[in-house]
């Protein structure tokens, strides 16, 4: 099949390429591509069911129709499109902070859709009782009002809020700050009032969790175990109860001993989803590859901070004030506190350990999707939402579309 190639970027008929004459109040330039609009992109397209070489058409944010020939797509140099990622790990970046409030939530939305990411989770610090009340406040106001920033391509979507903490084990806290607490049932409905939380990590072993984490399962919420000191056997008994998962997988829980497993050892012996870092920095690739033969659906997160998207310096990351050097975020005392990475980067980590390029796809964007019951994100098929990342031969970032808009503002992201 022979592709039109008045067009590199795969964008098709939509000529809302960087740098664009201005002339829209959107500043997408010559380009129609409004929310509701529809546009066609091309080249290899990653779908379900393996490769298309062929058009992707959205109509009124929706992918209405995938055509082509399966392809394989190392055999062109035509752009690669692949479902837009999803972070269900997000602290921050540009510069600002989760625990900061809705005006934060709306510069990290802002600035994780430049890196690919068309959906996500705000994620939370371990913080006392009202602030943690405060700021689910201020995550609602924004969700209720972002509409308009993301039907314009102008953001992430963000999905709800990941609670982090502050039901985890005081003797496990990572970059957590002090304030660990004891989880009921009680204050987490009141906290589920407040704003969508699809994920909550918790510590089980703590007294009273078991209980707790049947509750939240009933209610439909994922649990994931991490911030532990808990043994193997407190992660099967948790996975029995209802938890479904694991919070960046290797760290801040009890590590794998062949006499004492740890809570390592029980994700990686049974557990269908984990998430985990792939920065190359918070994990082995060693580790990473021995995770992957695992655990069938591993997803990667990016456990971002302020610092994502920024340049070397001080930042906040909850009430903790954190150092990016080096490639990485610290406290003073060393300890590795979120991350500077971003999704985009994440696939080319995966690649780079030995993933294909599908498969890498599938731990950012269907898995994720998967593992919070969404069929209307993660993928590439018909009915879909059409958020929809474009990368080069060389898995550079150059576009993204949300509901079919392209985002606006330069996405070429190339890499070192």
């Amino acid at each position: 099949m022979t592709m039109p190639a008045a067009d590199p970027h795969g964008r098709g008929k939509c000529d809302c390429l960087p740098g664009a004459d201005i002339a829209d109040p959107h500043g997408r330039g010559k380009c129609d591509c409004l929310p509701g609009a529809d546009i066609v992109l091309r080249g290899n397209i990653l779908t379900p069911d393996g490769w298309r070489l062929g058009e992707l058409r959205v109509e009124a944010g929706r992918i209405s129709e995938i055509s082509g020939e399966p392809v394989d797509p190392t055999s062109n140099d035509l752009p690669r499109l692949v479902p837009g990622f999803i972070d269900l790990h997000v602290h921050g970046g540009g510069g600002a902070d989760v625990m900061e409030g809705h005006a934060a939530v709306a510069t990290l939305a802002r600035t994780h859709v430049r890196f690919g990411t068309t959906s996500l989770l705000a994620t939370t610090m371990t913080a006392r009782e009202p602030q943690v009340r405060e700021v689910l406040a201020e995550i609602a106001r924004y969700i209720d009002t972002q509409s308009a920033l993301t039907s314009q391509g102008g953001a992430s979507r963000v999905l709800g809020v990941h609670l982090e903490g502050p039901y985890i084990n005081p003797g496990k806290l990572g970059a957590q700050p002090g304030h660990a607490q004891v989880a009921t049932t009680e204050t987490l409905d009141e906290l589920l009032a407040i704003v969508p939380i699809p994920l909550i990590t918790l510590a089980p072993e703590v007294s009273g969790h078991e209980l707790v984490i049947g509750h939240l399962a009933a209610r439909g919420v994922r649990v994931q175990i991490g911030h532990t000191l808990g043994s193997y056997e407190d992660g099967v008994a948790a996975l029995e109860r209802g938890a479904c998962g694991f919070t960046h997988l290797f760290n801040a829980m009890t590590g794998l001993h062949h006499r004492k497993p740890g809570m390592v050892g029980a994700a990686l012996a049974h557990a269908e989803y984990a998430e985990l870092i792939p920065d190359l920095l918070h994990v082995h690739p060693g580790a990473i590859r021995a995770a992957l033969r695992s655990i069938p659906k591993l997803f990667a997160v990016t456990d971002s901070t302020a610092a994502a998207g920024m340049p070397d310096g001080d930042y906040k990351l909850g009430e903790q004030a954190v150092t990016k050097c080096l490639g990485g975020v610290r406290l003073a005392d060393g300890t590795l506190a979120g991350s500077t990475l971003t999704m985009d980067q994440a696939l080319r980590n995966l690649v780079q350990i030995g993933l294909t390029l599908e498969e890498a796809s599938h731990r950012l964007s269907r898995y994720p999707a998967d593992f919070l019951g969404r069929d209307d994100i993660g993928r590439l098929a018909c009915g879909a939402r059409a958020d929809v990342v474009t990368l080069d031969t060389e898995l550079n970032l150059v576009a993204v579309h949300v509901d079919g808009c392209h985002v606006s503002g330069d996405v070429h992201v190339p890499h070192a």
